[in-house]
């Protein structure tokens, strides 16, 4: 699953030792806005992904593909919700004012305005 969110709060590491070897997660929290009146906070875990968190500065928008997982313990359901990519939000560049629109370009094989029409040819190739 992908958002677009902005980066709310930058929680601090948790780190520890398991069976594996050494780990650290942390959580970042993101606004996410779909386009209603209200926006909604979402805790995403980062997981053992500390130059990916390192990269990221509040108040910046950025694409997050997750992952959601639910499972059971003792009765209860718990969500854990996993970044496993995090991209900068491209902006999309202004025109310029000085750029000529395409319609001021030249027909194929013709002059600019009036001139005669370029023969159509239908050959796939």
């Amino acid at each position: 699953m992908e958002f677009e969110g902005v980066v709310y709060k930058i929680m601090p590491v948790t780190r520890g030792t398991s069976a594996r070897g050494e780990w650290q997660r942390q959580d970042v929290v993101f606004d996410y806005n779909d386009g209603g009146q209200f926006s909604r906070k979402i805790s995403v875990t980062f997981f053992n992904k500390e130059s990916d968190v390192a990269k990221l500065r509040e108040g910046e928008t950025y694409l997050v593909s997750v992952n959601i997982e639910s499972r059971e313990y003792n009765g209860r359901w718990y969500t854990d919700i996993r970044a496993w990519r995090v991209q900068p939000k491209q902006q999309q560049p202004a025109p310029a004012a000085d750029a000529p629109l395409p319609s001021d370009f030249p027909a194929e094989g013709g002059s600019f305005g009036g001139g005669a029409a370029a023969e159509v040819d239908d050959l796939p190739f």
